[in-house]
C-alpha cells in the first residue's frame, strides 16, 4: 500500500514538473535561461565546497602551528 502511494506520488510529481517545464519553455521560447541557471547553481556549489575546504584547511594549519609554538615555548632555555 505504501509502495503504491509512493509510486503514484512520484509519478504525479514528475508529470507536474514536466508539464511546468513545458509551459515555461513555451512562455520563454527557449531553454537558454534554464541552462544558464544550471551553470550558476553548479558554480555556486563549487564555490561553497572550495570555501568549506579552505576553512577546514585553515583550521588544520592553525592547530599545527599552535602545537609547534607550544613545543618551542616549552623547550628549555640555554
Amino acid at each position: 500500500m505504501l509502495l503504491a502511494f509512493y509510486v503514484s506520488a512520484t509519478c504525479a510529481a514528475t508529470t507536474f514538473r514536466a508539464r511546468l517545464q513545458d509551459r515555461l519553455v513555451d512562455m520563454t521560447g527557449s531553454e537558454r535561461g534554464g541552462v544558464a541557471a544550471e551553470y550558476a547553481i553548479l558554480i555556486a556549489l563549487i564555490a561553497v565546497v572550495i570555501a568549506a575546504g579552505a576553512a577546514l584547511l585553515g583550521v588544520a594549519i592553525n592547530d599545527k602551528l599552535t602545537k609547534a609554538a607550544a613545543c618551542v615555548s616549552a623547550a628549555p632555555c640555554q
